[in-house]
C-alpha cells in the first residue's frame, strides 16, 4: 500500500493476553451441562467468532434443537463462567511481548488501539492493569457485526482519527486477518494466524515481530 503507518489496533485475546482457555472452560461447562460433546478440537473453531456463533457451532452437535430464547439464556449462562473466570485474571496473564511492543510504539509515537469483538473487554483490561493504556478502544459493545466483517477495526481506526490505510491490525485469527484487509487494513498475522498467507506480515508473537522494520515497510 506504501501508506506509513501511525496506528496499531490489536485484537486482545490471544494477542494481549491469553483468555482461550477461559473461554474454554466456560462453554465446556455450559456444554457438558446441557450433554452437549465439546472438546478443544471444536473450540478451535470458535477462535475470533462472535459469542452467539461460538454458540451455533456448539449446537451442532446438540441432540435437539434450541428455540432462540434458550440460545440466548446459554450464551448468557456461559458469559457468566467466563466473567467468573477472568476475574482471576492478572498482570500476569499478559502475554510476551506486548508490554514491550506497547512501549516501542509509544516511542515512535504510533498510536494504539484495541479492536475486540468481546464485550468483556474493559472487565479484561482493567484485571490485567491496562485499562489506560491504549488511545482508543473498540469492543463488541460498540459493533454490531464481529469478524471477519471489519467493522470494529474501522471503528477503531476512526477512534484513533487514522485513515484505514494508515493503520496495521494485529491478529491470532484468520477472521481477523481477513477483517482487517476487507477494512482496506495491513495485517500483522500471529499465533494461529501467522500462517496465514493472506497477512500482510507474519511472527509466531508479538515477543518476536520486527515492529521497526514493520513500520518502515
Amino acid at each position: 500500500m506504501g501508506e506509513k503507518i501511525l496506528g496499531v489496533i490489536f485484537d486482545l485475546d490471544g494477542v494481549i493476553v491469553s483468555t482461550d482457555n477461559c473461554h474454554y472452560l466456560a462453554w465446556k461447562r455450559m456444554a457438558d451441562e446441557e450433554g452437549i460433546p465439546f472438546d478443544r478440537k471444536v473450540n478451535e473453531r470458535l477462535r475470533g467468532v462472535s459469542r452467539m456463533e461460538s454458540l451455533a457451532i456448539i449446537l451442532e452437535r446438540a441432540s435437539r434443537a434450541y428455540t432462540q430464547e434458550e440460545k440466548l439464556a446459554l450464551a448468557e449462562r456461559k458469559n457468566g463462567y467466563y466473567v467468573q473466570l477472568i476475574g482471576q485474571l492478572t498482570q500476569n496473564d499478559i502475554l510476551p511481548g506486548a508490554l514491550d511492543t506497547l512501549r516501542l510504539l509509544k516511542e515512535q509515537n504510533v498510536k494504539v488501539a484495541i479492536g475486540s469483538s468481546s464485550r468483556n473487554t474493559p472487565i479484561i483490561l482493567r484485571q490485567i492493569g491496562l485499562s489506560d493504556a491504549f488511545d482508543a478502544i473498540a469492543d463488541g459493545n460498540a459493533i454490531r457485526n464481529s469478524k471477519p466483517d471489519p467493522e470494529v477495526f474501522l471503528l477503531a481506526a476512526r477512534l484513533l482519527g487514522l485513515a484505514p490505510a494508515n493503520c496495521l491490525v494485529v491478529e491470532d485469527a484468520d477472521a481477523g486477518v481477513q477483517a482487517a484487509l476487507a477494512g482496506g487494513m495491513r495485517a500483522l498475522g500471529v499465533g494461529s494466524a501467522a500462517a496465514n498467507p493472506t497477512a500482510t506480515f507474519h511472527s509466531q508473537s508479538l515477543q518476536t515481530a520486527d515492529f521497526a522494520s514493520i513500520l518502515n515497510a
